[in-house]
């Protein structure tokens, strides 16, 4: 697991830079607006939906910008109608990558995509040639220096987690999706302040690459994350303990 909460703290550091170039809010929304076209407008009928309203109340997002990316997707506003794309494919080292799309224009999505991974020492690979290296966790992660693992374990247990673990920066509570909001909410009730919160595709193992694949990769996970189209990227790198990426 220390692959994962050092992973978590890059991600950290990443997403403070993307909330400034107003990445976060773009995202979230696009995925309100499929959520709520997908399955109706009511957040506690639609468990796809309320999970993406969550996200956007942890990115701290307005209301007034939820409900109108609700209505978009309900069709009460004008809105684009964006397509569900999922790309499994392999990075530097041969390390995996799950690549979760919401485009208005698959060809060109594809054409980027491609374009980046071949850059980048990536490639496509065929469906399903990952995707069952992953499963679907929430996962909360929470400064070391901050809290200790024995400070929050009881009230992550009771709340319903299923694992937590620790490195000198980061510990991380892991949940099933359906747990999840139970226990984020029990744990900001104990007044803990997370550092990330989200329900993402978590590899079962790490793959382990020399430094310089390591630098290879994340440099393109963060240019996969950067295209506008991309929601996500699940890996299962794992990042050892005391490595830091270049400024």
């Amino acid at each position: 697991m220390s692959g994962h909460s050092k992973w978590a703290s890059i991600k950290h550091k990443k997403s403070t830079v993307d909330a400034k170039r107003g990445k976060i809010f773009t995202k979230i929304i696009r995925e309100i607006s499929v959520s709520a076209r997908l399955g109706g407008g009511d957040p506690e009928a639609n468990p796809r939906l309320r999970t993406a309203v969550l996200k956007a109340k942890l990115a701290n997002m307005p209301k007034d910008n939820i409900d109108r990316a609700i209505k978009k997707g309900t069709g009460e506003l004008e809105g684009i109608d964006y397509v569900e794309m999922a790309y499994e494919a392999y990075g530097p080292g041969g390390v995996a990558l799950l690549i979760d799309i919401l485009t208005d224009n698959k060809n060109r999505t594809s054409a980027e995509i491609r374009y980046i991974l071949s850059r980048g020492g990536g490639n496509l690979g065929e469906t399903g040639c990952v995707s069952y290296l992953f499963k679907r966790k929430g996962i909360i992660a929470y400064d070391s220096k901050k809290y200790s693992e024995d400070d929050l374990l009881p009230v992550a247990l009771e709340a319903g987690a299923e694992d937590i673990t620790s490195t000198d920066e980061s510990i991380e509570v892991l949940t099933s999706p359906e747990d999840f909001e139970n226990v984020l909410n029990a744990l900001q009730g104990a007044n803990f302040q997370h550092t990330i919160a989200e329900i993402s595709m978590i590899a079962d193992a790490g793959i382990f690459l020399e430094e310089d694949k390591i630098k290879q990769a994340l440099r393109l996970i963060e240019n996969l994350e950067d295209h506008d189209d991309v929601q996500s990227v699940a890996s299962n790198l794992e990042i050892p303990e005391g490595f830091e990426l270049d400024e």
